[in-house]
């Protein structure tokens, strides 16, 4: 299973990596931490890693370490306008619940 951008969050990226010279994609990672145990990491990224997965959506390119794939194998990242907020939004299959405020996300094993 992959990681997928949408088209919106797709478009938002490729802005976003065009102001990063040497960018070749967008990595996605998880980390430990939040009150809900885990919480998402993105940064743009100028190296493919041993032991990355390459995804591609739309024309950009995906990065996912082996371990954070796990988490998030099957997630579609969304790019949303709420009010005068934009930001990132993750559809997650494997998650379990989310904290309160959004920022980090639980998996039942």
């Amino acid at each position: 299973m992959s990681v997928t951008l949408t088209e919106c969050a797709a478009q938002r990226v490729k802005q976003i990596l065009a102001r990063t010279p040497g960018s070749i994609g967008l990595r996605v990672a998880v980390t430990e931490s939040g009150c809900s145990g885990f919480s998402y990491l993105l940064d743009t990224d100028d190296t493919f890693g041993d032991n990355d997965q390459v995804f591609s959506s739309f024309g950009v390119d995906v990065l996912v370490d082996i371990q954070s794939l796990d988490l998030v194998k099957g997630t579609e990242i969304d790019y949303v306008s709420e009010g005068l907020n934009q930001t990132f939004k993750f559809s997650n299959p494997r998650a379990t619940g989310e904290c309160g405020c959004g920022e980090s996300f639980a998996i039942s094993e």
